[in-house]
């Protein structure tokens, strides 16, 4: 590839080059079938056994217990702003949700649960434009609500949680959609984890919800059928036709992970990623951190610069170097470098030493 370059793209992002050209090879040809992945039947053998193999391995790799059902659902992570309350507010009378505000999605999701239930604001850091982890009390975390719900990485600012909250006989919610499987973490402090497939996981337009089976059955008669988590237990993701070749490629995905050793290997680098980028951004005046630096994430680097104009230059020249998609979102502006688990170290590397080399020519 004559023009290749390092994707710090926060979505669509990156997928490893071996699962590419695993995809690429079986293309036209999936193992000697003469037909496509894309173009067989989500029923027929071949395609449950991809389905099946996929559940297994993020089990595998993530150390979720057995009593979790492991589901692939439409509509990414977006869609389960929804289907969250329409699955599980009806286990209390008051359909009281609590929800932290961390960040936009975060924001998002509240919002879009309000319309199927009473949605309450545990802690917000709106009024820091997001760049912490906001301060609770844990009293709050009542037990008549349906449940808690929080974003862990957030994608926007750079921040996540490096200590979920106790929630006690409340499950706990997290959207985990920009760190799944990027650190080690206890699923068994949560109800229900799920997670737009586009940054860690695959192609975008679908998701992974890992729900503790005691958690089914909730479901009010107004949830669609395509929405309802029971029924996509019992099914086992294939109520209908599913996205074939987003769980495909998930699977090889995980594949690689495995092969790299795993979430322990990847937890690792990519906390040396991330300390790569923070140390050029400590060590100047001339690029400010979004994030405080207690509430960092690994996987999303945001920065800004003195002016509009120092950013606009940041990413032409940025880009002429094979740095791409590294704008900022538009709600917070600046710069921002994706780092999920594909990103080489060698990619991160080679960002820094950009950086330090722009600003001795800019600052």
């Amino acid at each position: 590839m004559s023009n290749k370059v390092y994707n710090f793209g926060a979505g669509p992002a990156m997928l490893p080059e071996p699962v590419m050209q695993k995809i690429q090879q079986e293309w036209l040809d999936y193992r000697g079938m003469g037909v496509s992945l894309i173009e067989i039947s989500h029923r027929a053998k071949e395609f449950v056994a991809i389905l099946d193999e996929a559940q297994a391995l993020f089990r595998e790799l993530s150390g979720v217990p057995e009593n979790y059902r492991i589901l692939f659902v439409h509509g990414g992570a977006r869609m389960q702003f929804s289907a969250l309350p329409l699955n599980l507010a009806g286990r209390k009378p008051k359909r009281k949700c609590l929800y932290f505000e961390t960040g936009n999605f975060a924001k998002l999701a509240a919002k879009d649960a309000s319309a199927f239930c009473n949605v309450e604001i545990v802690a917000s850091s709106a009024d820091t434009n997001y760049d912490r982890i906001p301060d609770y009390d844990p009293a709050v975390l009542a037990e008549d609500a349906s449940y808690v719900h929080l974003t862990g990485n957030n994608t926007l600012y750079g921040t996540r949680w490096n200590q979920f909250p106790e929630s006690g006989e409340v499950p706990l919610i997290a959207d985990m959609t920009s760190e799944i499987l990027s650190r080690q973490i206890d699923y068994t402090k949560f109800g229900v984890i799920y997670a737009g497939m586009q940054k860690n996981l695959g192609p975008s337009g679908m998701a992974m919800v890992i729900i503790r089976e005691d958690l089914l059955g909730f479901a009010g008669e107004q949830t669609p059928l395509l929405l309802n988590y029971t029924q996509a237990a019992a099914d086992n993701s294939l109520t209908n036709t599913t996205n074939t070749f987003a769980i495909y490629t998930t699977k090889l995905v995980l594949e690689w992970l495995k092969g790299e050793g795993g979430v322990v290997a990847l937890e690792k680098r990519n906390e040396e990623k991330a300390a790569c980028l923070y140390r050029v951004i400590d060590a100047s005046a001339f690029y400010r951190g979004v994030a405080q630096p207690a509430h960092r994430s690994t996987m999303n680097v945001s920065f800004k610069l003195a002016s509009e104009e120092l950013v606009e230059k940041f990413l032409q020249e940025a880009g002429a170097a094979g740095f791409y998609a590294l704008k900022g979102h538009r709600n917070v502006g600046g710069i921002r470098a994706s780092i999920y688990n594909p990103m080489p170290l060698a990619g991160v590397v080679a960002l820094a030493d950009f950086m330090r080399e722009f600003e001795k020519r800019n600052g």
